[in-house]
């Protein structure tokens, strides 16, 4: 049965509601037991360990909120939820303040209060654990940098303890948002060199001109503007760990000269005739497909093997759903101290809400909701109104192409190519707003060919 024998106080002072209490809760395979008033119910936390309390807030003699913090004085693991006819944001807010799971106003729906107890009961479970296994894997593996305890989660934890030790070279995939470059860094915390620079190339971040005097740099005279020697950003790590974000979008030319520093760990400067030679351990990262890229002949095959030697592939958060409360309890702490604000918890309609959600932006898309919710948000407790963004709109709600077009004006005639073009249009402006304005990822975004995205941008006469 769903009870699993788990021990249930029941707090009413009204007989009708104990007794209804009681019975829906033994059906449902838990032990209960029943106090008439706050006093008796104190009583009983004293004395017997309860797994969860459901507690009314109006008693006869003393408050609920009373019996709340006493429950937390007991057994702070024991999982109170409070009920009550009249439910206020404040009284919600002191509650959960108090320690309270969750708030649920009378008239109640059963089937709910039963999910709402199952669910709560379920999580006082997997707190436990997880708190043990964070605490295990925090004194074997430090990685404090790193949220989340899912399967997928533990299996990079196992290869990044794996890998760290050695000098291979490593290839972190995922979707953009999911944490890649988090893992580089714990890859190379966990290395005999993490006392040594840990430096981060952005490949899509350096403009093309720049970028191989950047990461090799050059000497005094090597072009208009070169007053002085630099040290390149390879120079720059040795004896340390090279992470090469974006890889994918390195060019050909710079592929090439890449795969030097990669095979024999050695590079000129721009302008330089000297041989440099660094001791360096690369990881690089994408949000592509490299081996599409090779077959199409935008990526080398002999660099994607060079790179590729081990593989950890990210997951999206929205198949490592478990993850989510840790990692938005993580932002919620993180951003309440930058802001010094004093917010402890997400109320969990507000944790319901977020994990309706399919989150494309993945946990960067998160932690920006918590870090706005926490700089608008006038409780000390984040609620549903407290997120501020379009969560509550699920995806596939937004209206569809064809709901908005009007079938009935074909009777009267159409201009079929006037309407697609200004379809086409407004896909082609969105996608050149999302990318910034940059062509070849706006052409990506819509998934066609660099050509055949600026015969468009030509035809619909859009400037950009």
């Amino acid at each position: 049965m769903p009870g699993n024998g788990k021990h249930i106080l029941v707090v009413d002072d009204e007989l009708s509601m104990r007794e209804f209490l009681e019975l829906m809760l033994t059906r449902e395979g838990y032990r209960v037991s029943t106090a008439e008033s706050g006093k008796a119910a104190v009583h009983k936390l004293q004395s017997n360990h309860y797994d969860l309390m459901l507690c009314d807030i109006r008693l006869g003699d003393i408050t609920g909120l009373d019996v709340l913090r006493e429950a937390k004085r007991c057994n702070p693991q024991t999982t109170v939820i409070m009920i009550s006819a009249y439910a206020s944001t404040e009284t919600a807010v002191e509650a959960m303040n108090e320690g309270a799971y969750d708030y649920v106003p009378k008239p109640f729906n059963n089937e709910e209060l039963k999910q709402t107890i199952a669910k709560a009961l379920a999580l006082r479970t997997v707190a436990h654990e997880k708190e043990v296994l964070d605490d295990e894997l925090k004194h074997n593996l430090h990685f404090d940098i790193l949220v989340g305890n899912s399967p997928a989660m533990l299996r990079i934890y196992d290869l990044i303890r794996q890998v760290a030790k050695t000098r291979t070279s490593v290839l972190i995939t995922g979707e953009s948002g999911t944490g890649k470059e988090l893992i580089a860094r714990s890859i190379h915390e966990q290395s005999d060199r993490s006392d040594k620079p840990f430096v981060v190339i952005n490949c899509a971040g350096i403009p093309e001109n720049l970028m191989e005097s950047e990461l090799f740099g050059h000497v005094k005279g090597a072009f208009t503007g070169a007053t002085t020697d630099k040290k390149g950003l390879f120079e720059e790590a040795d004896k340390g760990t090279v992470f090469l974000d974006e890889i994918g979008e390195l060019s050909l030319p710079l592929q090439v000269k890449l795969l030097r520093v990669v095979q024999q760990r050695s590079f000129k400067a721009v302008g330089g005739n000297r041989d440099i030679k660094v001791d360096i351990r690369i990881v690089s990262a994408t949000n592509k497909n490299l081996e599409e890229e090779v077959i199409s002949g935008n990526f080398r095959e002999d660099l994607f093997y060079r790179l590729n030697v081990i593989e950890i592939k990210v997951p999206s958060l929205r198949e490592r759903k478990e993850d989510l409360r840790p990692l938005a309890q993580h932002f919620l702490e993180k951003y309440s101290r930058d802001m010094s604000k004093e917010i402890a918890k997400i109320s969990s309609y507000a944790i319901d809400l977020l994990e309706k959600y399919d989150f494309p932006g993945n946990i960067r898309e998160l932690e920006n909701i918590l870090e706005r919710s926490v700089a608008l948000s006038t409780t000390n407790i984040l609620l549903p109104e407290s997120l501020t963004l379009s969560i509550h709109k699920k995806h596939g709600s937004e209206r569809s192409i064809t709901s908005m077009i009007n079938f009935e004006d074909v009777a009267h005639g159409i201009q079929l190519d006037e309407i697609l073009m200004e379809i086409e249009r407004d896909f082609v402006k969105k996608a050149l707003e999302l990318s910034q304005g940059n062509k070849s990822k706006a052409a990506k975004l819509l998934g066609i060919s660099f050509p055949a995205f600026r015969h468009r941008i030509q035809k619909l006469d859009i400037q950009g």
